[in-house]
């Protein structure tokens, strides 16, 4: 899954795709974190919760790089730390917030 731009080259769409696993996943949130990257320069946010792995850390980065607000959801409201964690110890997270808290931290990067 990624987003491209559509036929009019202005808005964007999700597409889901048949192209290789990245990081044994499919769908690979390194892959839509860096389409997100390339097409919403320095105004997206970045969101990585509860999983195992360490996926979606390079796209983070990515994200990171070109602007974005990054979130992280914390230790104790994860079923597994291992996707946040990675995130928080490449030092690409602003923010670390818990499950509830989550979507008021997202409200706030909305300029």
């Amino acid at each position: 899954m990624k987003v491209v731009a559509g036929a009019d080259g202005k808005t964007r769409i999700i597409r889901v795709t048949d192209d290789p696993p990245e990081n044994s996943c499919r769908p690979s949130a390194d892959y839509l974190f860096r389409s997100i990257a390339h097409h919403y320069v320095g105004r997206a946010t970045g969101v990585i919760m509860t999983g195992m792995g360490a996926d979606g850390t390079e796209g983070l980065k990515v994200m990171k790089k070109n602007g974005a607000t990054v979130i992280a959801q914390n230790e104790s409201t994860c079923v597994v730390y291992g996707m946040p964690k990675e995130a928080v110890d490449a030092n690409v997270v602003d923010v670390i917030a818990p499950l509830d808290k989550i979507a008021q931290e997202i409200a706030s990067t909305v300029r």
